[in-house]
């Protein structure tokens, strides 16, 4: 009979092999995971789109059902409100690391409110709406 010292040994020997295996399984696995969930997604509106494209005669039609399922935004990026979400993020993660996790993750939250605060500092730098845009230029004429 073995004694217990060395059958926990053996224990945790495996433990110590394992989870480093499993950390990049799990690293390679949600990665195609979400691969596999984009292409069923974008399947379901193919099909969609054949099927409705049969019924349909006019071509102009066609090309508005297509910008119906076009998700690309026209709209520019809007980095003040980027800012100031991910500004409560980062207070959201000092406040937990204050209140529960320690310092490492105080740490965590004060650079992504900072990150934030630079999101937002850029959104007022770079006008990123069109009629910010056009008034941006027509200063910039008038100089």
């Amino acid at each position: 009979m073995l004694p217990l010292r060395y059958i926990n040994n053996k224990k945790n020997i495996i433990m110590e092999i394992l989870i480093p295996i499993f950390g990049i399984l799990s690293g390679i696995a949600i990665p195609i995971a979400v691969f596999i969930w984009l292409y069923h997604e974008g399947k379901g509106k193919r099909e969609t789109i054949l099927e409705i494209s049969k019924q349909l005669d006019d071509p102009s039609k066609l090309q508005e059902l297509l910008r119906i399922f076009d998700e690309r935004r026209k709209e520019p990026i809007d980095y003040r409100r980027n800012g100031v979400i991910t500004i409560f993020v980062g207070i959201g993660l000092y406040l937990l690391g204050y209140l529960a996790l320690g310092s490492i993750l105080k740490g965590v939250g004060a650079l992504v409110g900072v990150i934030g605060i630079g999101t937002m500092i850029a959104g007022y730098l770079y006008p990123n709406t069109e009629k910010e845009l056009t008034n941006a230029v027509e200063e910039f004429e008038k100089k």
